[in-house]
């Protein structure tokens, strides 16, 4: 029997998508991002959250996906990988699930335009509903890492 794992579900377009919740810092609405010049196109700029400056990132962009309007439903999920405090714009942060880390599947090549590498797997809910699971380590690979420290400073 696999380990039971609480994972906060967000949207991308019709896509649900899953971090787990020991991952995630806080999730906040949308707020005045500073752009910062020549980074990647799908990293937004900064914000300062309770004095923090944290990169923010548009999932988005960072998989290719086609850019939507941000609505009162956007998101920024500030989550932290490898050490590192991000922020995720999604389109909407739904609600929290319990899921048996057994349910999840290894992703097929490619999900709703999403590269495997990118995915964690993903899970069976019910017999309606899937959900992507994230894999933080590759969303952001080493060279955006640097790129990201250096926006922090």
């Amino acid at each position: 029997m696999g380990e039971e794992l609480k994972v906060i579900v967000f949207k991308l377009g019709s896509e649900e998508y899953g971090i787990e919740v020991e991952k995630v810092q806080t999730i906040e609405r949308l707020m005045p991002i500073t752009r910062v010049p020549k980074t990647y196109a799908f990293i937004k700029g900064v914000v300062n959250l309770r004095g923090v400056v944290i990169p923010v990132i548009d999932l988005r962009g960072r998989f290719g996906l086609p850019e939507a309007e941000y609505t009162d439903q956007t998101r920024i999920i500030i989550v932290s990988v490898n050490e590192m405090q991000v922020g995720f714009i999604v389109d909407s942060a739904s609600d929290v699930i319990d899921l048996n880390s057994d349910s999840i599947d290894t992703p097929p090549e490619v999900v709703g335009g999403v590269k495997a590498k990118y995915l964690r797997g993903v899970a069976k809910i019910d017999d309606e509903r899937l959900l992507v699971m994230l894999n933080l380590s590759e969303v952001l690979n080493k060279s955006e890492i640097i790129q990201l420290e250096g926006l922090e400073e």
